[in-house]
């Protein structure tokens, strides 16, 4: 029995998928199969309870579980710290982003740590918010990239920075006119957001509740990219982060003002799983993420 059996068991009791299990540790669903099975032989045990229903492990298997999970993680303790005493950069570091930090703020830090460490592999997935969460609570990944992250007691969250909003609309619209403006100009105007399950459009709504300001939302995406597109067709304004316009600002297919009630920021955050060891590869990448994102 070798402990890559453990693992492979471990990862379908947390992900309950034989699919996702198999795409984590890079086999086939079979091969994840043909190791359960091998670990009922060893054990004389049933470890799953194979029905059509819930998945759910045995009372044996719920042992072998904590138990794997304690070896597991020991073991990964022991290579990661074989690993900085031989002062060893190197393995893969699996990342699941939503779209507008994976698009606009990791592509030039990804760089920088490559440049740095060539011998990692960054495999960068780029998914919706709950995916994000799902992912790291569910092994697939190691790491997340988040706005607004939300506190579990299962996740480490890492603080990176707080990053400006401001209202974009077409280089035409009235607004541009005006170096700065109040919320409550935002009455009447067609407004493109996210989707209302998005954390930026729940963050925002906030801001427009406190200030009692209630806006009709004309269309509703579920990334920045399309809501800038919409507004550069003047469809209507937009209150999006800072930093996800600056290449439309530039080109002037987009004008940012300056909303004038307060100071508006989108918090950005690393998660991942309590407990998890992370490898050197993983502590120096997010100290790049800490000192520069």
């Amino acid at each position: 029995m070798q402990i890559e059996s453990l693992k492979v068991f471990c990862d379908l009791a947390e992900t309950e998928s034989f699919t996702k299990a198999a795409q984590i540790n890079g086999v086939t669903q079979s091969a994840v199969s043909q190791q359960i099975s091998s670990l009922e032989r060893v054990f004389k045990s049933l470890l799953i309870e194979r029905s059509k229903k819930k998945f759910r492990l045995t009372r044996e298997g719920q042992v072998l579980y904590d138990y794997s999970k304690q070896i597991i993680q020991t073991y990964e303790s022991l290579h990661s710290k074989l690993q900085e005493l031989k002062d060893i950069i190197s393995g893969t570091i699996r990342v699941a982003t939503i779209y507008s930090i994976g698009l606009h703020d990791l592509p030039p830090y990804i760089k920088k740590f490559m440049k740095s460490y060539p011998t990692v592999n960054v495999h960068v997935e780029y998914r919706r918010a709950n995916q994000v969460y799902e992912d790291v609570f569910s092994n697939v990944v190691d790491l997340g990239l988040v706005a607004y992250p939300q506190k579990d007691s299962k996740l480490e969250i890492i603080p990176l920075r707080k990053e400006p909003l401001v209202l974009i609309c077409h280089p035409q619209h009235p607004f541009t006119r005006q170096k700065t403006i109040k919320l409550k100009n935002l009455v009447g105007q067609k407004v493109i957001g996210f989707e209302p399950d998005i954390p930026t459009r729940k963050a925002l709504d906030k801001i427009l509740r406190e200030h009692g300001v209630d806006v009709k939302h004309v269309m509703e995406f579920d990334n920045v990219e399309t809501v800038k597109r919409a507004v550069e067709i003047d469809a209507g304004i937009s209150i999006v982060p800072l930093g996800t316009v600056t290449q439309e600002i530039s080109k002037q297919t987009l004008v940012a003002v300056e909303i004038d009630d307060g100071e508006f920021y989108r918090p950005l955050a690393a998660i991942y799983k309590k407990n998890k060891v992370l490898s050197p590869a993983m502590k120096q990448f997010l100290t790049i993420l800490k000192d520069t994102i």
